[in-house]
This record gives C-alpha cells, sequence and structure tokens, in this order.
C-alpha cells in the first residue's frame, strides 16, 4: 500500500486538494491557548468590578462562557463556513483545524455529522455564550435559563461527537497517541461534558429554587391553579 501524503488517519483516507501546514504545532497552540487565556483573565477581572457581586464559582463560570464564545462563534465559525476550503487552505485558523484534524480527521474531510454540528454550535451556543456572560453581569432574570440552555446544548453536541466516532470504532485518530488522540480529542472535547453537566445542575437548583419560591408566594386560590 502506498504511504499517504498527509498526517491522518485511517492512513488510506483521500484528501485532494490537501497541503500541508507551514506553521509549527507550537505556533498554534501558543495561539489558542493565550486567546483564551487573556479571555479568561479578562472576563475574571470584569466580572470581579461590573455588576453584582460574584462569587469565585460564578465568575469561573463566566469566564467558561467566554472563552466558549470565542470558541465557538470564531474557530468553530471559521469550520461552519470554510470546512470544503481547510485542506487546501493556509489561513491561520484552516491550518488550526489541520493540526487539531490529527486527533480527528473528520474535519480535514468536512464529515457530515461534524459540519452539522459544528455549524450548530458556532451560530447558536457561541452567540448564546456571550449573552449568557452579560446576562449574568447586568443581573438578568434570565441568566439561568441561558445557562440552561447553552450548557444542555453544548452537552448533547459533545455526547453525539463522542457517541458518532465510538460507532466508526475511533477510526479517525491514531488511537493511544498522547497528543493527538488522547489530549487533541479526549481531553479537550471532554471539557465540554464535565462542565456543561456541572453548569446543568448548577441551572436546575437555582431555577427549582426560583420555581418553589414562586409557588410559595401564591395566594391559596392560586395555588390551586396550576400554571
Amino acid at each position: 500500500m502506498e504511504s499517504a501524503d498527509h498526517p491522518y488517519w485511517p492512513r488510506t483516507l483521500s484528501i485532494p486538494g490537501y497541503r500541508p501546514n507551514d506553521r509549527s504545532m507550537v505556533e498554534i497552540l501558543t495561539f489558542l491557548f493565550s486567546v483564551s487565556g487573556a479571555l479568561l483573565l479578562g472576563t475574571w477581572l470584569l466580572s470581579g468590578w461590573a455588576g453584582p457581586r460574584l462569587g469565585t464559582g460564578r465568575r469561573l463560570a463566566l469566564c467558561w462562557f467566554s472563552v466558549c464564545g470565542f470558541i465557538h462563534g470564531v474557530i468553530e465559525g471559521w469550520f461552519s463556513l470554510f470546512h470544503l476550503q481547510i485542506p487546501a487552505d493556509q489561513h491561520f485558523l484552516s491550518q488550526l483545524w489541520k493540526e487539531y484534524s490529527k486527533g480527528d480527521s473528520r474535519y480535514v474531510i468536512a464529515d457530515n455529522f461534524t459540519v452539522c454540528m459544528e455549524t450548530i454550535t458556532a451560530w447558536a451556543w457561541g452567540p448564546l455564550s456571550v449573552w449568557t456572560v452579560y446576562a449574568f453581569l447586568q443581573h438578568k432574570h434570565y441568566r439561568f435559563v441561558l445557562q440552561l440552555i447553552v450548557s444542555l446544548g453544548q452537552l448533547y453536541g459533545d455526547v453525539l461527537y463522542f457517541y458518532t466516532e465510538y460507532r466508526e470504532g475511533f477510526t479517525h485518530s491514531e488511537q493511544g497517541h498522547p497528543l493527538y488522540f488522547w489530549f487533541y480529542f479526549v481531553f479537550m472535547n471532554a471539557l465540554w461534558i464535565v462542565i456543561p453537566a456541572l453548569l446543568i445542575v448548577d441551572a436546575w437548583r437555582h431555577l427549582a429554587a426560583a420555581q418553589s419560591h414562586a409557588d410559595k408566594s401564591k395566594g391559596p386560590r392560586q395555588r390551586n391553579h396550576i400554571d
């Protein structure tokens, strides 16, 4: 069998027009983590003096939604718009996706599920993540509703992301590779299962408490009427 002219799995994958990156892995990861770190720091500082006083856990949650807004809206938004051009394109964000595709080659072949899932993520959860940050900073009454919606959408999409690859036998990555499989594919995506799950429970608790308070505040006649 002839060796593939790309670094992706399965090795028999055909990627017409593919051009290797001219940016190093270090450059790409430095950009990703630098921007994410700057957003974390900026949101942490902003949440400390803007709007109502927030606890440490709530401020960390806002930092998470801020980074989600960037990753969903910008990085995944780029994939949503240019998924067909990415293999041959040398724009920095296209190269970021070609690097990540070493952990999941579905992104470099514009897999149907991946395109659909990332499009919804980019144009729904991206803007809503930013709105969630705003809602908490301004103490909007709908803030936990937004948190619940975004987190549930993230969790659902990520479960499908892992499950569809499981159904295909994890064929789109070099299984066991410490960087590409365990860090790119498993760890970076597992964050969107663990953290949204915690935020769903948090939103549930606050919304249930609010509903309980609303029920208790009704008069006897109102309590006999179910809304």
